[in-house]
Order: structure tokens, then sequence, then C-alpha cells
């Protein structure tokens, strides 16, 4: 078999959760999706045999393109929130590439349909420069840069900045985690799905009430129970500042996009909350920030989009990896190197 001889393998393999799907053509969206727990396999190609086998009648694919919810050093992988970790290689196909998860969803941005977007306030997002960040099992942030002909994705770990404070009611959120034993509180710890817990149980030693150990999904589905809903309210208004801290950052003019599990079961709550008023309120930059779109990606696998997308750029020749990121074991590294986008 030759790389890139269809099928291919996308994957987006996060903390929780692994996403697989199938592209029988390039162009086409995945198909034979399927999702599998992490716990449920020990290692990410124990994983990947699975779901070929289970769920992809056992095809073998020339390529493959996963999306990891990590960092990616060479064709190494280790993923933040889970004990996966590894080399491309141990897959055993002819081809595979690994990408940072939002790196992936950045590479889906231009493909989205109307459909698959919901805007968050602000202007129809512009060409330029834009951003996507996400709560999911972590906090993702990547951006995505227009060059001669296409786009290059950049890739970060910006959910592992400083978490962003505006007010005493937050300060004290902070100090009671800082109690707690987190010496340093980043984004993270409070804006993602875990983090929802744990701003649940912050805001209730803060407020002096006791509260039952909920799940993030509990406490989204129970917002006419007042501590849920002023939990959801304080994460909205905290992601608002963080988005406008990461605009600011990467100069998205092309819009901020938000993606991750824990957004779009909350549409019309994020939309009513102070999400935009906070990611406006700069008092230097504040006319910057207004003219920039915030928009949530409502797709239901998205990052399998960006992976296609990926790997069908490379199928046609455009842009042949050269930074150690792939595992490949066909003669393809002779064509001439272009970090673009179609």
């Amino acid at each position: 078999m030759n790389a890139f001889d269809l099928p291919w393998l996308v994957a987006d393999i996060g903390g929780t959760n692994a996403r697989f799907g199938l592209v029988t053509s390039p162009g086409a969206r995945p198909s034979h999706v399927a999702v599998l727990a992490g716990a449920d396999h020990a290692t990410l190609p124990e994983a990947v045999a699975a779901y070929l086998t289970q769920h992809a009648g056992g095809v073998r694919p020339g390529a493959a393109c996963l999306a990891l919810a990590g960092p990616v050093e060479g064709d190494r992988y280790a993923l933040t929130n889970s004990a996966w970790s590894g080399s491309a290689s141990d897959l055993g196909l002819p081809y595979t590439m690994l990408l940072n998860d939002f790196e992936a969803l950045a590479v889906s941005l231009p493909r989205l349909e109307s459909a698959d977007l919901a805007s968050l306030g602000g202007p129809e997002p512009a060409h330029g420069v834009k951003a996507v960040l996400g709560p999911g099992t972590g906090l993702g942030v990547a951006g995505l840069v227009p060059t001669d002909g296409g786009w290059t994705p950049v890739s970060g770990e910006g959910g592992h900045v400083t978490v962003p404070v505006r007010d005493d009611r937050e300060r004290e959120i902070v100090r009671v985690l800082r109690a707690g034993g987190l010496d340093h509180v980043v984004a993270e710890h409070v804006l993602s799905g875990p983090g929802l817990v744990v701003l649940h149980r912050a805001l209730a030693e803060v407020n002096g009430v006791d509260a039952p150990r909920l799940s993030s999904a509990d406490i989204v589905a129970r917002l006419d129970d007042s501590l849920c809903a002023e939990t959801v309210e304080v994460f909205c208004g905290m992601l608002g500042s963080f988005a406008g801290n990461v605009a600011l950052t990467l100069g998205a003019r092309g819009g901020v996009y938000l993606g991750g599990g824990v957004l779009p079961r909350i549409v019309e709550r994020v939309r009513t909350s102070d999400f935009r008023a906070r990611f406006t309120d700069n008092p230097d930059m504040s006319g910057y920030l207004s003219a920039i779109a915030t928009t949530l990606i409502v797709a239901t696998q998205p990052a399998l989009t960006g992976a296609a997308a990926w790997l069908a750029q490379r199928a046609a020749g455009e842009w042949p990896p050269s930074d150690g990121r792939v595992n490949e074991l066909s003669p393809l590294r002779e064509r001439p190197l272009r970090r673009e986008l179609s």
C-alpha cells in the first residue's frame, strides 16, 4: 500500500474520548464516525485497532491524521489529560501526521458552513488572522494565519496561562483554590469541563453554602439552581476575558471561534451572559475588540474535518511536511515545501 491510498483515517483524540472517522475521497467529510472511551483502551494504537476492526470493516488506511489534546513534538505525542503517549510509528501505517487538536480545529475553520456556526456577538467574521479556543476536558487555543493562497495554523498551550480575574468574587475564587493546594491557578483549572466542577465547589465555599458534588453535565443541566446558574455565569464571564486576551495576543481581527464540548450545550446562556461584554472590556483596546466577531462552532466533529482537510492538502502534494511530525514510509519528501491551506 502506498501513502495516501484511500481510505484515510482521521481522529480527534481528547483526554476523555477518542473520535475516529474515514475519508473515502479527497474533499469528502469523514464517514463511519465513532466515539470510543479512552478509559476502555490502554494505548492509542489499541484504540485505533479497535475502531478499524469494530467500526470500519477492518480496512487498512493508507494515511492518517490524528489531532491530539496535547503538545506534539516531532513524531511523538503525550496527551495532557490522559496517560496515552508514544510515536506515530506505533500505528504502523504508511503515513501518519500528528497535530495538536486545536491546530486541527483551526484548519477546519475555512471549511465550516453557516449551519456549523452560531454568533456570540460582534460583526460578521472577516478575513485575517483567526483564533480558536475552547473548554473541553482541557482548554485549547490555536490560531490560523492567512498566507499567499491559503492558511497556516499555529498551535500553542494558551490554556495554561494565568487565570484572568476581574472582580472581588473571582479573586475570592482564586484565593479558595490556592488555599486548596493550587499555588498557580491557570485558566484551564476553571475554564474547562472539570473547571466547571472546580468553580461550583469554590463558589459554594465563597458563598458559605453546602452543595452536592455535581458533574459538569449536571451543572449545565440545573440552571434553575442558583449556585449552578452562578457557576455558569462566572464561567462565561471569565471565558470572555480569556478570549479577549487571546484575540489581542494573536491580533485575531478575522474572528475568535469557540469550540470544545462544553459550550454547544449552553449556547443561549452564553449569548445572554457577560461573555461578549467581558470580551470587549479593555480600557485601551475596547474599539479593537468590538470589531472582532465571536462565533461558536456547533458542528459535531469539526476537528475531524480539519484533519481530513490537512490530508487532502498533502495528497495533492502542496505541503509535504518536513518538521518531523510525520511517520512517513514512502518517498514523498522530494516535493517543494509550501506551508498553506486551500
